[in-house]
């Protein structure tokens, strides 16, 4: 995959991109990351990429006779998706990290100061993503995180074969918990049932343990959630023990 960001500071790219998987991914040449300064299509002497905005108001607005010619330069003839980091995009999460590995190319667009000319928007922006409800200095932080989520779908990227679709939130729950060596720690043991070698419980196990997490740290992810009718009487279960607890404390 071929992924292109246009920034004001492609610097803060080097380390992140540079490390651990994402490195990984560039070395095996399965990720092809291209930064691009937006500076270098300013129009003047100076390098002048926003001005104060029309209506008054604080804030410096990205200028719309530099984006979108930087944006029209990076993409040239292909149709692939440009990509605004905006508070106000859609808001990121697994399944869209999904939609976008299945591109073989992405333009991200790095906003900066106040916002973006409303014309670049309309001229050149295909899609708007906010990795959520804050708001950051830029576009940059945000752009990392989306192709370090987006990265880990493209297939060879991960050592460990179908890695992604364990992770939390690829099936809609988030992952229960897990152990290694060594099997005691300061009186804390591995449970039993990680040690019998039956697989099948071991997988039935894990599958509880997802929906003990999720019911107990983000319960409304269980919404959506695949269950089946075993699973859903387990969760009734858990309900009654936490209302039986919840009874037994009060006076």
């Amino acid at each position: 995959m071929r992924i292109d960001v246009l920034t004001l500071f492609p610097e803060m790219f080097e380390g992140p991109m540079n490390t651990s998987m994402l490195w990984k991914a560039r070395d095996r040449q399965l990720l092809d990351l291209h930064l691009h300064n937006i500076r270098d299509y300013s129009r003047d002497k100076h390098r002048t990429v926003d001005d104060t905005p029309y209506g008054g108001g604080g804030g410096m607005i990205l200028k719309a006779d530099v984006l979108v010619p930087a944006a029209e330069d990076v993409r040239g003839d292909d149709d692939c998706p440009i990509i605004l980091m905006s508070p106000q995009g859609r808001l990121f999460h697994h399944d869209v990290a999904v939609e976008l590995a299945q591109h073989e190319r992405l333009i991200l667009l790095c906003g900066h100061y106040e916002g973006v000319d409303e014309r670049a928007r309309e001229l050149v922006v295909t899609d708007e993503i906010s990795i959520g409800d804050y708001v950051l200095t830029g576009g940059e932080l945000a752009a990392m995180v989306v192709i370090d989520a987006v990265v880990r779908h493209i297939p060879g990227v991960l050592g460990a074969e179908g890695a992604q679709h364990r992770d939390s939130h690829a099936d809609g729950l988030l992952e229960g918990p897990h152990y290694t060596r060594p099997a005691e720690y300061r009186g804390l043991t591995v449970p039993p049932i990680l040690q019998s070698g039956n697989h099948g419980a071991i997988a039935k196990w894990r599958r509880q343990q997802a929906i003990r997490r999720t019911w107990q740290r983000r319960p409304e992810l269980l919404r959506n959630a695949a269950l089946t009718e075993e699973e859903k009487r387990y969760l009734a279960e858990l309900a009654e023990e936490a209302a039986e607890a919840e009874r037994k404390v009060k006076p």
